[in-house]
């Protein structure tokens, strides 16, 4: 019996994967390609920044709610109207119009924050003390190939393209609204484990919904942590994350697709960016997340370190290479070297790694430091990364590269030092701990 429910659950997490990829090939496509199919539909007034503010500015006040709901709905109902607001989103592009546009964006905001907070619960009661590190490391490995196959699609579909024709957006949605809705599908597939020992669940480094708190209890419990040194320090590296979020999902993608130096295939290069950021996060989810007890061997500073080396490079690279208003518009401006494809690419693969880099140890420290309170540490996780992303968002529309990658660099610099600060602080007393005992 007992192996036959650890069938079921482990059923559980490769179909959670499966949907999560497939939702995701849609939106994380879509979202990259935003700026510059949009900038070419004919009379539409829209902005693709904007639309993403918009969207992750719900999403971080939509993050305080969702608890309460999935308690009522349920983990799977949860996730499945979450994801049905993802299709929708992605669908409005077959014909864009500006309240569809604006209106979706709200959707999704919502949706976002309910998708992740029943896909956090499901995770924790689909997994034990044992299996853990396998589930998470299944979901994490299939998640990050939504950005491969989106991507790699938009290459072809874009391919010899300068400017995005209603046919070539045409066709590109409709596979991604495809694969949305059959993510959604996916969902119906998961299955109730038929037992659940209370005691071999685990603490996950995602949000567990407490069906016990109301909005009002989870807001104090956040509120008090919040106030807390450690959680302001490391509130810096969550905004940071936030930030550049923002610049490799929205502002990269549309730089490649402006920039008039690579001549026709500039926005068939948007996907293949999308991809190499793909292979970065998965790589470094392999190295840092699933292989994390070798190669965490010195702790996870020199791990965030690593990241922040990265994303400093890349920042300089992408800086050098690319015009100052490319993340604006179509541009032939200067450059302090020749446009180089592969450089541009190199930078989306260092991108990818740089975030898998942050992220992993941001997960992994919570975890460590809040085990008993890991809802409202990721509740403020999540609604500070989705401020700054918000924030990242609306001044796309006006700041020139050289700007957006200067606050990109100051906010990592603040980022690593609190990262850092907090986990020495925290190792130091762990250490001290064990000696006492």
């Amino acid at each position: 019996m007992a192996l036959g429910c650890m069938d079921v659950r482990l059923c559980n997490i490769v179909v959670l994967g499966i949907s999560f990829m497939l939702i995701f090939t849609a939106f994380q496509t879509c979202s990259m390609a935003e700026k510059a199919v949009l900038d070419s539909a004919k009379n539409f007034t829209g902005n693709g920044y904007t639309s993403l503010g918009i969207l992750y500015g719900v999403f971080a006040v939509s993050n305080w709610a969702a608890p309460s709901f999935v308690s009522i709905a349920g983990p799977r109902l949860a996730m499945l109207i979450g994801s049905l607001f993802y299709f929708l989103f992605v669908l409005s592009f077959l014909k864009p119009m500006v309240w569809a546009l604006y209106f979706g964006s709200v959707l999704v905001g919502f949706g976002a924050a309910i998708l992740w907070t029943g896909q956090g619960n499901f995770l924790t009661i689909n997994s034990n003390s044992e299996t853990v590190a396998r589930n998470s490391g299944i979901f994490w490995a299939l998640f990050q190939c939504s950005l491969l196959f989106g991507n790699m699609y938009s290459y072809f579909v874009f391919k010899g393209e300068d400017v995005i024709e209603p046919e070539a957006r045409t066709k590109l949605f409709i596979v991604l609204s495809a694969a949305g809705l059959a993510g959604s599908l996916c969902l119906l597939f998961l299955r109730k484990p038929r037992s659940i020992d209370p005691d071999n669940l685990i603490n996950l480094n995602v949000d567990v919904v407490h069906p016990a708190d109301t909005p009002q209890q989870a807001l104090k419990r956040s509120f008090m942590l919040f106030k807390t040194r450690e959680m302001l320090l490391l509130c810096l590296s969550f905004a940071y994350t936030g930030f550049e979020l923002t610049f490799f999902s929205g502002v990269y993608g549309a730089c490649i697709s402006h920039n008039q130096h690579f001549g026709e295939s500039a926005t068939s290069l948007m996907g293949i960016s999308g991809i190499f950021i793909g292979i970065g996060e998965i790589l470094g989810g392999l190295l840092f997340g699933i292989l994390g007890k070798r190669t965490n061997v010195y702790g996870r500073d020199p791990v965030v370190l690593l990241g922040y080396v990265v994303h400093m490079a890349a920042f300089y690279l992408i800086y050098i290479n690319m015009p100052e208003e490319s993340p604006l518009h179509l541009t032939n401006g200067p450059t302090f070297m020749q446009s180089n494809q592969y450089i541009a690419i190199l930078c989306s693969f260092l991108l990818g790694f740089g975030d898998s880099s942050f992220n992993t140890q941001i997960y992994s420290l919570l975890g460590f430091m809040y085990p008993e309170d890991s809802s409202p540490a990721f509740a403020l996780l999540k609604f500070v990364q989705s401020v700054a992303a918000a924030i990242a968002f609306y001044y796309s529309n006006i700041l020139i590269l050289r700007w957006q990658l200067l606050i990109n660099v100051i906010w990592g610099t603040l980022g690593i030092l609190g990262f850092c600060v907090v986990e020495w602080s925290s190792t130091s007393a762990a250490r001290a701990g064990y000696q006492s005992i």
